[in-house]
């Protein structure tokens, strides 16, 4: 299978994520989440969505890592998490405060699951090699990513 055709799933899926939580902000999710649940919305709202800031910029630094390996295992947990986290939802689709079940939100849900699957499916069985910091350089100088 083309190489691109796994970055473009990656890439839609990371999309898709990032989508979802704004309609997530939309939906009320922190009413769903154990935690969250338990706070006034006046608290929970920007809590939830402050987390975000941090989370993204974390896993944002990680995809744009020189480090080859750090970046091949941040999309592959990223992709194993679409999994998970649609999984989740479904888990958490009879509370009472759920509120994903439009078109939308189970597109953005289950498509970025799907792209996370097939990522996966398309993914190497064997890990990324372990590289130093100087073969890092090496490769950087040469204009291999």
């Amino acid at each position: 299978m083309p190489p691109r055709l796994r970055e473009w799933l990656f890439l839609l899926g990371y999309g898709l994520l990032a989508t979802h939580e704004l309609d997530a902000v939309a939906r009320a999710e922190w009413r769903v989440l154990p935690g969250l649940s338990l706070l006034d919305d006046d608290l929970a709202q920007p809590l939830f969505i402050l987390l975000h800031v941090p989370l993204f910029a974390l896993l944002t630094g990680l995809l744009a890592s020189a480090d080859a390996v750090i970046r091949a295992r941040t999309r592959h947990g990223i992709s194993l998490f679409l999994v998970v986290h649609a999984g989740l939802h479904l888990l958490f689709s009879g509370h009472r405060h759920y509120d994903f079940g439009t078109p939308l939100s189970e597109g953005l849900i289950f498509g970025g699951a799907l792209c996370g699957l097939g990522w996966l499916a398309l993914s190497p069985v064997r890990p990324a090699k372990a590289v130093t910091h100087a073969e890092n350089a090496e490769r950087a100088e040469k204009g291999d990513p």
